[in-house]
């Protein structure tokens, strides 16, 4: 057995102090005071002034270490190898929209990566499509040319439809965990029963809804806030927007980027408030670009 002593140990309610964490086969057996840790351990290893908290799951990662997941059949795993060394034991490989023949990869290849686990890698729980249903209004790093408008008949103009993504979706939505959509758009409610029906995960962002259009999709099944206060229409003395009705739904959880500067820690605050710890949920939305020195050129799909 091994002894951890002397962090400060994160639990679900509280964060404990003067205990030791006590592990047997990699496992964890026991949380005991710093008095009560048994004699006769392997190994004690002191952690003053450390913090032991729980693994990271990560429902928002495009990519890290100059690896993208939309770089090839193998990005997914290479990225879940990368993982660990920060403290992420679950993640889900999200993608930029998308032309259908790439998504279809990606797909294929969360399918593989949960298929067959790595024990040393990060767990893929399941895509997340940062998808390419959302607002062009409000793209943000979206590739504009990638984006539809719900509609399941063929693009005039385009390389590929509406469609020809839900194909993909469809024929491989076991391993679709989340995806983002603006239900604003038209079609955009048809779309998240579409999804809700398949045990997708849908939420809401890119959005330019009104604080009536999202409290409809939430009705229709949202459940999930992309990234909350940034890329969605915020609240104003007369126009709550996006932002208003997830605080106020009780059914949604919210990501937030928590860096101190997508947003300010102050509207961290306000919304665990508002909708309590269990429905707010720190994400990194890292790129490629993640892990990488200063000045290192990377990508986030083709951009």
């Amino acid at each position: 057995m091994i002894a951890l002593v002397g962090a400060d140990l994160v639990l679900r309610d509280r964060i404990l102090q003067h205990h030791a964490l006590i592990l047997r086969d990699g496992r964890i057996e026991a949380i005991v005071p710093d008095e009560a840790v048994p004699a006769g351990l392997t190994r004690v290893i002191q952690h003053a002034g450390c913090v032991i908290v729980p693994g990271f799951i990560d429902v928002h990662l495009h990519g890290m270490e100059g690896v993208d997941v939309l770089d090839s059949p193998a990005a997914v795993s290479d990225v879940a190898r990368r993982l660990p060394r920060y403290g992420v034991t679950a993640f889900c490989p999200t993608s930029v929209a998308c032309a259908p023949e790439r998504l279809k990869v990606l797909l294929q290849a969360t399918h593989e990566a949960r298929r067959a686990p790595d024990a040393r890698a990060s767990r893929v729980i399941g895509a997340h499509l940062e998808s390419n249903f959302i607002n062009p209004d409000w793209n943000g790093a979206q590739p504009a040319a990638c984006l539809r408008t719900w509609s399941p008949s063929s693009a005039v103009g385009q390389t590929f439809s509406a469609d020809d993504v839900w194909r993909v979706i469809e024929a491989n939505h076991e391993d679709v965990a989340i995806v983002t959509l603006a239900p604003e758009l038209p079609g955009g409610l048809e779309l998240v029963r579409a999804l809700v029906a398949k045990g997708i995960r849908v939420s809401i962002g890119h959005s330019g809804a009104s604080y009536d259009e999202a409290k409809t999709a939430i009705q229709a099944g949202v459940r999930h806030a992309t990234h909350l206060f940034n890329r969605m229409s915020s609240i104003t003395s007369r126009s709550p927007g996006v932002v208003g009705a997830v605080l106020e739904s009780p059914d949604v959880t919210a990501e937030i980027i928590c860096d101190g500067h997508h947003v300010h820690p102050s509207l961290v605050t306000l919304a665990i408030k508002a909708k309590s710890i269990s429905k707010v949920m720190a994400i990194t939305d890292g790129t490629a670009a993640a892990g990488l020195p200063m000045g290192a050129r990377a990508r986030l799909g083709d951009q």
